[in-house]
């Protein structure tokens, strides 16, 4: 009597990935579509022979959609958006799997994968002239009001130049590189009247104002470890004559009068003087002829 005899291969056996924890450090700047753990660094293996299904998921909020993988039965994981570090700096991806589809009635073994993937700054924004404004609440972009200031017409200032909305100043947006910011004028310096202080951007005169012409400086603040990131800001610089003295008026006090029933914008008149128009005048000794 010969018995053939078939043994069954029970699904007893859960899948079993090759590292359970793999960490990475990727740049901001990394490309998108670029292979971030290859294939075979997490696939994973059955005893049992069946086909693994993997899912990938992450376990920080709001980092959904930047990581995924190749398909369902290929688990390599690739950089799917791109990356911005004032976002999120790291997360933790979970990738599961299956020795069954997710949507199989029997039931099914699984393994898990922890990947934890930390973001390394890049260099990859200008200096910022400060203050700005960030537009829309994106960090990314900040906008800067031009500089402006004033100097006295025939005179010398050994002091750097008072700026409004404050001194020339500019940042490395991408804070954990804090690169060093340098100073230069490219534009606008007739003369060169004006010179700017390379390490701090302390404005100063080199020479004095002999036309009441202002100046519309361009100063370029960049990077020194990089000079292809650079921003250039406008400083306007008005030519005025100086005031020795302030304005007075001509009286102590005005009196002045007015009829009932008039309607708005009429005249009021000086008191005593129902004819005249009351005029209140100021003088200054600096402009004796205006």
């Amino acid at each position: 009597l010969q018995i053939l005899v078939t043994i069954l291969n029970k699904n007893d056996n859960p899948p079993v990935f090759p590292q359970p924890n793999i960490t990475r450090q990727i740049p901001e700047d990394t490309e998108v579509d670029t292979v971030i753990v290859a294939r075979e660094e997490v696939t994973a293996t059955d005893a049992d022979l069946d086909t693994i299904y993997y899912e990938l998921t992450t376990t920080v909020q709001n980092t959904d959609g930047y990581f995924a993988i190749r398909g369902v039965n290929n688990p390599e994981i690739y950089l799917q958006t791109a990356l911005d570090y004032d976002k999120f700096n790291s997360t933790t991806l979970l990738l599961y799997a299956r020795d069954r589809p997710v949507t199989s009635p029997e039931p099914a073994n699984m393994a898990t994968a922890t990947i934890t993937i930390t973001i390394k700054q890049s260099d990859t924004r200008a200096p910022w002239f400060l203050p700005c404004t960030q537009l829309y609440n994106d960090t990314s972009v900040c906008i800067s009001s031009p500089y402006s200031g004033r100097v006295n017409i025939s005179e010398m200032s050994t002091d750097p130049l008072l700026l409004e909305p404050g001194p020339i100043y500019a940042v490395d947006p991408d804070y954990t590189i804090n690169d060093r910011i340098m100073y230069r004028i490219v534009g606008g310096n007739t003369n060169k009247v004006f010179s700017v202080d390379a390490d701090t951007g302390n404005l100063t005169m080199n020479k004095i104002v002999t036309s009441p012409d202002s100046f519309l400086l361009q100063v370029m603040a960049t990077q020194v470890s990089n000079v292809r990131k650079y921003s250039v800001a406008t400083v306007e610089i008005k030519v005025i004559t100086k005031s020795n003295f302030p304005p007075y008026f001509e009286k102590g006090v005005y009196n002045g009068m007015v009829f009932v029933g008039l309607p708005q914008r009429s005249f009021v008149y000086q008191a005593g003087d129902p004819s005249t128009p009351l005029v209140i005048t100021a003088m200054d000794q600096d402009f004796p002829d205006v």
